[in-house]
């Protein structure tokens, strides 16, 4: 199977893994409470409406692609403090 991607306005062969370099013509963005550093997690929109991470350490490493639902889930679970545990000292 190929996995090369078209561009932002054409269909996009995604899958879990793929390197994030080949997501072309999107837009990363990350927390503003990143540390300056860079160890920071990236997030992008695909034009089919899945959202890409990535982790800014390794811009070219793979990516993670979720649907939306997926990522409104996890939203609502670091919203509520579901995962607080996880930094906690």
């Amino acid at each position: 199977m190929d996995h090369d991607v078209e561009g932002v306005y054409e269909e996009y062969d995604v899958y879990n893994g793929m390197a994030a370099a080949l997501l072309h013509d999107v837009a990363w963005q990350k927390s503003r409470y990143s540390n300056s550093q860079g160890s920071c997690v990236e997030f992008a929109r695909l034009p089919g409406g899945e959202v890409a991470v990535r982790n800014s350490r390794f811009p070219d490493g793979p990516a993670l692609v979720y649907t939306r639902a997926e990522i409104e889930a996890m939203l609502l679970g670091i919203k509520d403090g579901e995962f607080d545990h996880l930094i906690a000292s």
